[in-house]
């Protein structure tokens, strides 16, 4: 009976101690990757600065990815908008459809 209770003390310690250099390991590897990150950041932030000082307009987004997001169902497959007909008043200038709104009578 002794001998399983030290033998249960042992491996409780070793536990303890392996659990110990567990998180000394996850400690070192989260404090690595944290200083990565403000490296990361420090020099994106001074090639964004010196792009905004020599008058450079930021690179722009691709719109297929926000369409294909948009798109889909929870399923994951793309459903079809209908498509949607402009009229010839949709399409024309703010000088033409304020002189048919006058012609109409309507100002």
């Amino acid at each position: 009976m002794a001998d399983h209770s030290k033998k249960n003390d042992a491996d409780a310690q070793f536990a303890k101690a392996q659990r110990a250099e567990d998180g000394r390991k996850a400690m070192t590897e989260y404090e690595s990757e944290a200083a990565a990150t403000r490296a990361k950041t420090e020099r994106l932030r001074a090639l964004r600065l010196a792009r905004d000082a020599a008058g450079i307009p930021p690179p722009a987004k691709p719109k297929a990815a926000k369409k294909a997001a948009a798109g889909t169902t929870k399923a994951g497959t793309a459903k079809k908008a209908p498509a949607k007909k402009k009229s010839k008043k949709e399409t024309s200038t703010l000088s033409e459809w304020m002189d048919n709104e006058r012609k109409d009578g309507r100002s």
